[in-house]
């Protein structure tokens, strides 16, 4: 039996991103009973509960505004290694999601390496490029990854781009790595074209389907609105622009609107944010196309959801977006005009052309990224050398 102790996702039930699903996925779809998973689980109180049949702690946190999340991994790999401890467990693994706590591991990772545990580590992406950090956070990450890295037994990295250049950046480390994707399901929305919910969001946005392309992902600089925006302002297609994000009237925003003047535009719309899951899917089917403009690091769910739901995907043309999508997209880069190009060609394809693109992509989810396979990958690293 192999105790496997799961640090720095919220926790499950699965209500935010993509280490919750990921950590909601591995868990509930577990096909061996020789692995005892230990899940950590942000909270306003300290308990444990059963969920996916695995066991979850709680683990309270102060509200202390950007250090949260870094004392929030640093209470539960505490709580970790006094469980270990207590429980006399062996050849435990502690699988921390993301490079949060650098600074402090060292005297941890002691601690473990006592206790016969493993420190396991998922990079993530690059943190420390995203602009939402100020330049002394941005400066923490990177110095967190550093040490994160430099102390962990294996990195689990979601991306190939991401593993080159851990293995380039820290070769002095001589860093072991592995590849493991993160996953997406091929299911179609159970959302039918007569549903209120739906036409009410339709009717609420002024939106017909299959006229719209479309955006989601988060409201910042590194994916790339301005470029998107200025490029489909400056193209021919009549068919609207759909962002769905979570916009909020800050300094970037401002920024966006005097530089491309996107409120002279009625095809540019700002439609909010999705939470519903499965109307989020039924947007994406019935989307005529989807730009991707992430260009920070690491495979995104919100690419692997988009082709496994749309047929046309236009993706910025950066190495994490082509070793996701291969052939079963159109690429774009940020030359003036290339984007304003690719949507005129787009809007001229024919429905055979189209039709083939999506099946091209949801091939690329079933072969490499379903989570069935993510899942099988996992257990077997998990149960190796066990």
């Amino acid at each position: 039996m192999k105790d496997i102790f799961i640090i720095g996702s919220k926790g499950i039930p699965a209500k935010y991103g993509g280490f919750e699903t990921f950590v909601e996925c591995l868990t509930n779809m577990q096909t061996t009973k020789e692995i005892n998973y230990h899940v950590a689980c942000m909270a306003d109180e300290n308990s444990e509960f059963e969920y996916n049949n695995v066991r979850c702690f709680n683990v309270k946190v102060p509200k202390t505004g950007s250090s949260k999340a870094v004392l929030y991994d640093i209470y539960a790999l505490q709580k970790t290694i006094r469980y270990i401890k207590e429980k006399e467990i062996q050849h435990a693994i502690v699988y921390i999601l993301a490079c949060r706590i650098g600074p402090f591991i060292k005297k941890y990772k002691v601690q473990l390496k006592a206790l016969g545990a493993k420190l396991y580590l998922n990079p993530d992406g690059h943190e420390w490029k995203r602009s939402k950090w100020s330049y002394p956070i941005r400066k923490y990450w990177k110095i967190s990854e550093r040490q994160m890295v430099k102390h962990a037994d294996l990195l689990i990295c979601d991306s190939k781009g991401i593993e080159s250049y851990i293995e380039n950046e820290y070769s002095s480390f001589n860093p072991i790595s592995t590849f493991i994707s993160y996953g997406a399901n091929i299911s179609t929305s159970s959302i039918q074209d007569n549903n209120s919910k739906l036409l009410n969001w339709q009717s609420e946005n002024s939106i017909i389907p299959n006229n719209y392309y479309l955006i989601v992902g988060r409201f910042v600089p590194e994916n790339n609105y301005e470029i998107i925006i200025r490029e489909y302002m400056n193209s021919n297609t009549d068919k609207d622009l759909v962002i769905i994000t979570n916009v909020e009237r800050n300094k970037f925003y401002k920024k966006l609107l005097r530089k491309t003047k996107f409120d002279k535009d009625n095809r540019i719309k700002f439609v909010g944010t999705v939470y519903d899951q499965e109307l989020l899917k039924k947007i994406r089917e019935q989307a005529y196309g989807y730009f991707h403009g992430h260009e920070v690091g690491g495979t995104n769910p919100s690419l692997l959801e988009a082709l496994a739901s749309t047929k046309l995907n236009l993706l910025l043309d950066v190495n994490f977006n082509r070793e996701v999508g291969e052939d079963a997209a159109l690429y774009f880069n940020k030359e003036y005009g290339d984007l304003s190009n690719k949507i005129n060609e787009a809007d001229s394809m024919t429905k055979s052309q189209i039709e083939e693109l999506g099946n091209k992509a949801k091939e690329r989810i079933k072969e490499d990224y379903s989570w069935e396979k993510i899942v099988f990958e996992y257990e077997k690293l998990f149960l190796k050398n066990k």
